[in-house]
Parts: C-alpha cells; structure tokens; sequence
C-alpha cells in the first residue's frame, strides 16, 4: 500500500508501516501546500494519506 503522511505528523511514523511504501510530504516536495492542491497531488499516486489536520 503507498502512505503518504502528513507535514504534521512526525517522520518516525514510517517505521510503524513495514512492507508498505510510505513517503512524508516534505519528501515530496509538497510542504506548505494548501489542502485541495495536495489532495489532488496525492490522489494520483497514494492510497492512503494520514492526517492531524482537523481542517479538510
């Protein structure tokens, strides 16, 4: 499964998902943009994006 985590959550989460492919935003490239464009970045390419951010 591709992850794709949030800016707001810490990096080490990574380790919490062997066998899954798991990239950060700042990873990306993808630090600092606002919600609908990000969404729409990672719907091409993640299954799963994980979040704190309460504001969606």
């Amino acid at each position: 499964m591709k992850i794709l985590l949030d800016e707001s959550l810490p990096k080490r989460l990574k380790d919490d998902f062997k066998g899954h492919q798991v990239k950060t935003v700042p990873e990306m490239g993808w630090q600092g943009k606002k919600n609908g464009e990000l969404l729409r970045l990672l719907e091409k390419q993640f299954e799963v994006f994980m979040t704190a951010d309460q504001n969606l």
